[in-house]
Formats: C-alpha cells, structure tokens, sequence
C-alpha cells in the first residue's frame, strides 16, 4: 500500500521516436564511477589523534563538491548516482525492447519508464488523468461525502487526514493489522509549523500553496484565501501530533480501537464512510500511533465549511501528483520542495526521475532485470560469510555482557537465535498480475499502481505475514532491521562499494558492511528494538534493574550526540538520534570483534598503505560516513526531521567510546580526541 512508505513511471506513443523525446543520451557518456575505499582521500598533514575524520577523509573533502541536483553529498548518494547509472542501462534496455512479452518486467518496466520521459505526452494530457478526482472533490455537499474522498484519495498515495497501512501487528506479529498514523501535512513536521525559526518557511509555504492553486485554476484572490485556509487547517493537525521523538516508542504509538470506539472518541468524522472510500468497508479495528490526532482531526473536519475542505483536498492531490504533470507543477514543486527546504539548485535529470518513479511504484519488475544484470551470486555468498562473522561475534557479547543478569540475558540470547537475515532479494517475485501499465500517461501510469498497491495491501488484513515479503526494492541502497519480523535486510544495491567492495581486503570491508550488519542486527536491541521480542511482539522481557542499566549506559550517548553543534547554535539532537547512535555503536564494536575473530590463527597481515588491519578498519568506518557535505537547508532540516545524526559526526561518534580505537591510533590522556572512560558508552 502506498500509504506508509517511499516513491515515481514509461512507454512512448509510437508515433513519437524514443531518442527524440529523451533530452539527454540514451546510455551515459561516460564509465560508470564508483567511490571506493582510498588512502588518496585521507589527509596525512592532520594528527589521527587530532581530528581522526579530517585525517581519513580530508583529501575527499578538501575537493569535493555537492552536485547541482543533490541537497547533501555523501558517500551513499555517490553510491546512488553509480547505481542509477546502471539502472538507467536497464531502462533503456527495457523502453527498446517493445516485443518482450505483454506482462513481463521488462515490458512493464519500459512502459512505465517511456511514460515518464515522455514530455510531449505530459504536456498534451494536462490535468486530465486527475480530472474525475477533480470533479469528485468539486462535488463534496456533506461530511460523509468528505470522508469518502479522504479514504478515496488515500488509495492513490494522497496523503491526507492520516496515513492508513497493513502491517504486522506489534502485539501479534504473525498476523497483519490495520494501523493509522497521524499524516496530513505539507511541511515536513510539526516544528515547521509551531517554532519561531521556521517563520520564513511558512510564508514561502503559504505562498507555494496559493502558486499551486493558481495552476489549478483559481484567480489569486480565490488562491489567496484557500491558501491561507489550507495552512491553518495543518497548522491545527501539526498542533495534534507527536514530535519526532515521542514518534519513536513502539509502546505509545500502540492504541488499540474498535471502529465503534473511534466513533465515539473522535465524532464529527464520518470513519465508516472513509473506511468505505478506502476499500475497507468491513473494517472492524485499528491500530492509531496517537489518538488525539484522530480527535483533531475530526474537531476540524466538524467546524470547518466544506469549501475549506474541498480546498486541502484539491491541495494535497496535486501536491502528491505535481511531480508526474506538465512541466509548471513540477518545477514549482520542486522549487519550494527541493529548492526551499533543501537548498538544491536543479532538479536531477530526467532520466533519473523517470528511474526513481519505476522504481518506487513497480520496484519488482526492475528489481528482476537489476539482479540479473549486477548482482554475481559471489557477492550474496560473501555476504552470508560475512553476516556469519558478525553473528558469532554479537553472540558472543550477549553471552558475556557484565552488566545483564542472567535472566535478561537468556531472553535476548533467544531473541537473537530467532533472527533472520535476507540478502540481495526476494526468494518470491511480487506478482503484478491485474495491474496495467500503458504507454498512455505517465500519471495514470503512477495511479493505477498506486492504486494496484492498495487493494494489494488490504488484501493481508487479518492474514497471516508473509515472512518472505520484502520492505525494500533490490536496487535500493539501504538496509533496515523489521522489529515485527525480527529481521536485517540487505538490498542488492547496497551491496557495492563503498559500502562492500569485493576487490577490498578483510578490513576494509569489516569497516564499512560488516559495521552495518552490526548496525541493523544492533538496531533488534535499541531504545526501541529492546522492546520487541523474538516474534516480533511488543513485550516486556527485562527486569527493571537491566532497563535501568540500559538507561543510563544510553544516556551517555544522549549527552555525547546532543553536545555535537552542526549549525551555530543547532545542535544534533540526541534523543531523537539515540537508536540510530546506538546501533552505530553496536555496529563498529560487534564488526571490530568480528574482525579479529577472523583474524585469529592465520599469518598477520602486512600493514597496507601503511596501515594495519585494526587502523585500516577504523578508517574505512570514518571515510565511509565522514564523506559528508551538506547544504545549510538541508542540514537543518535533518537535524529536525532525520533520525540520523549526520554523517560527520556518525564518523568519529562511535569510535570515541571504543578503547580499541584508541588503542589502534595510540591516542591517551591530553590527546584531543581522548574520551574519559566514565564518559564511553557501551551497551552491546
């Protein structure tokens, strides 16, 4: 279902030839670059002991420069611009190979892709693959009707007065459930709306809003007062949601309802008529992450006219869908969007859109012609080997760890024996059996598979979880830890350098993946992770002597993350940024283990550049994230809205608390980067 999660679509009209409508080449002009590991990139003026990012990643830094399209530039997103390059061969493949079987990925993935490129086409078809919503908002005369269209409008990914989803159910993993988090808003959180330093955000928002609607069709004056009505209604909505940090306890965000109870607690929204535009009808509970902003929801939807309303919805549709209409709601999308809240020049070619919009709404049929083409089954088995490492390492911790009693410890030891790892993707394809992909318009392409993705979602309410379904597409370069599922996930494009280099010795790559294995494994035991058992099931199964150890050992990572300034005067903040610090932490500590586990009884490796195995480990960790440029924009928007500390203070961070660190660099007492022992936090 689109509702909770990321996403962009192609073939052309046959009339029109395909060189013709793309405005760049069909393959790069160049050699696909890739960012590795190197000693060309440390900065040997600096003392390790001095500042240790400078001196692992200064080279780098003193001559890179963020690209125009980019809002940060970092390793990942050079990790990415290699991987989208090699997507863009796939595509293209796809787009010219019209006689691949009707159906087929690479059918559906060069229809979707075609689509995209075609500008002519987009120009042609204006409003018109939104019309009908159009005129169904037009036509709201009553509550019921409103809600029936918030629901509507849900199942193409408009995301309006909540975000609906089927996921597992935290309390009964095997089963999925129906959960309903607060959404609705068009800045990126409610601090955009309440505090006073995003004062000049908010009017580039409120004028942003009323540009929209001018494109829609009002004259300015009408644009003016709707503008102003929409920014008033997420105001209220930003005013009834959590922070960012009250968003990250499982336990909280876990609220049972019947519908009947819903309808009691929030009156004034017609729920069984939005359940019904949402195809739910027979939807008898839900899971809300916070039930005032239900009540709010309902407060404003009761004394609000419904043109307001037929306003925010008509906002929030080409909102969604700007970025797949003709060129004036696209560049002024990305103008606020990107330009505004990020910083970033220009927008990325087109091709690259094209790419992320297949990607994003069709990831399986991309995902079959990717691994087939870039990913070898040599890497998936030095993966395995890899994960193999770590988990005897982390194993190891658990069954020795000085300050857990007993008790605890065997709970945890059982919730690890019960973790899974997937590696590169799915053992079972998604089917798209139904949905259309056409060379008629890029929007219809993206709404009928948005839509597609709804009733595909819906369909496992109240079914039993698939444990081989994946949260990730293939080409994706990320990984992620599922708390309900109790599993790591490692796509096939994360698995390229410089994040796993097959060409890179052992401590090279114990640095960068096998740190990030340790990282997700780690993130099954955080602030949150610690709360979800071997099923997956929010559970207690710590005593209240080891919670309160794990307390105080996470609260140095707090103080230490909280005192790193990345703006003057804003800092990271060291709350929201906790699990991802800890699992960071675990991470490094687990791979740095791991790493001598596999060093032990062979011949000891001859230093390389000069380094040894220990030392070439940590740096490949503080290169790897201390690669790191942002534009001002965009770095104040992470430190409100990101989980992630970023990347630079990600690199040192962790290492700071390892006495294996310290020891590898010769750093002591009256060093720079000496962090006292009573200060290190070590929790796994």
């Amino acid at each position: 279902m689109r509702f909770p999660r990321v996403s962009w679509s192609l073939l052309l009209p046959l009339a029109l030839p395909f060189a013709a409508v793309a405005a760049e080449p069909a393959v790069p002009a160049a050699p696909i670059e890739e960012l590795r590991f190197s000693a060309a990139d440390l900065d040997r003026t600096v003392s390790p002991r001095q500042d240790f990012v400078k001196f692992a990643a200064g080279g780098w830094l003193a001559t890179a420069k963020i690209p125009d399209d980019q809002f940060r530039w970092t390793s990942f997103n050079a990790l990415e611009r290699a991987n989208w390059a090699k997507i863009h061969l796939v595509l293209e493949a796809a787009a010219a190979d019209t006689a691949a079987p009707p159906n087929s990925p690479t059918r559906m993935a060069g229809a979707f892709y075609a689509t995209a490129l075609d500008t002519a086409a987009i120009e042609a078809a204006g409003l018109t693959p939104l019309a009908d919503l159009l005129a169904e908002i037009a036509a709201i005369d009553s509550p019921e009707a409103l809600a029936r269209e918030v629901g509507r409008l849900r199942r193409i990914g408009v995301g309006v007065l909540g975000a609906p989803g089927v996921r597992p159910d935290a309390k009964a993993s095997d089963r999925n459930a129906f959960y309903l988090m607060q959404s609705g808003l068009g800045l990126p959180n409610r601090d955009y709306y309440l505090e006073e330093s995003f004062a000049e955000k908010r009017t580039a928002y409120l004028a942003h809003v009323r540009k929209m609607l001018e494109l829609l069709g009002d004259d300015p004056a009408a644009a003016q007062a709707g503008a102003a009505a929409v920014v008033e209604i997420e105001t209220a909505l930003a005013r009834a949601s959590k922070r960012p940090v009250e968003l990250r306890d499982p336990v909280s965000n876990y609220n049972r309802r019947t519908l009947a109870e819903l309808e009691r607690e929030a009156p004034g929204f017609a729920w069984r008529a939005w359940a019904t535009g949402l195809g739910v009808p027979a939807l008898d509970s839900l899971v809300l992450n916070h039930p005032p902003y239900a009540a709010a929801v309902a407060e404003e939807v009761a004394r609000r006219p419904l043109a307001q309303w037929r306003t925010y919805l008509r906002w929030h549709l080409v909102r969604a869908y700007a970025p797949y209409l003709p060129a004036a709601f696209e560049e002024e999308s990305f103008r606020f969007n990107d330009t505004v809240l990020r910083g970033t020049p220009q927008p990325e070619p087109r091709w690259q859109r094209a790419a992320r919009a297949v990607d994003g709404e069709i990831g399986d049929t991309l995902g079959q012609l990717y691994v087939a083409r870039y990913f070898p089954p040599e890497a998936k088995a030095r993966m395995g080997e890899m994960i193999g490492h770590i988990k005897a390492a982390f194993r190891a911790r658990l069954e020795r760890l000085e300050w857990m009693t007993p008790e605890t410890r065997a709970k945890a030891l059982e919730k690890f024996a019960a973790f899974r790892a997937k590696i590169g993707y799915p053992d079972k394809w998604k089917n798209y059996a139904g949905l259309v992909v056409a060379r008629d318009s890029f929007a219809a392409n993206v709404r009928r598979a948005r839509e597609w993705d709804t009733d595909d979602e819906l369909a496992k309410l109240g079914q039993p979880v698939d444990p081989d379904e994946w949260g990730m597409t293939p080409p994706t370069v990320n990984a992620y830890f599922s708390s309900t599922r109790n599993e790591i996930v490692f796509p096939a494009g994360i698995l390229q350098p410089p994040f796993f280099d097959m060409a890179a010795d052992d401590a090279v790559n114990f640095g960068a993946i096998a740190c990030v294995i340790g990282h997700e494994i780690t993130h099954g035991f955080d602030d949150q992770g610690r709360k979800f058992d071997g099923r997956g099931n929010l559970a207690d199964w710590w005593t209240e002597a080891d919670a309160a150890a794990f307390k105080e050992r996470s609260e140095l990572l707090v103080a230490q993350y909280g005192g790193y300034e990345a703006l003057p005067g804003k800092f990271v903040n060291g709350r929201l940024s906790l699990g991802e610090n800890i699992a960071d932490l675990g991470g490094v500590s687990v791979a740095y283990e791991a790493l001598q586990r596999s060093l032990a009884g062979r011949p000891r490796p001859e230093p390389v550049d000069g380094f040894t195995p220990e030392q070439r480990f940590f740096l490949a960790w503080a290169q790897l994230w201390g690669r790191t440029l942002y534009r001002p924009a965009a770095l104040e928007r992470q430190l409100v809205v990101g989980p992630h500390a970023p990347g630079n203070f990600r690199a040192l961070g962790p290492l700071v608390n390892l006495p294996e660190f310290f020891a590898a660099w010769g750093i002591g007492e009256g060093d720079p980067l000496w962090r006292a022992p009573a200060q290190r936090a070590r929790i796994w």
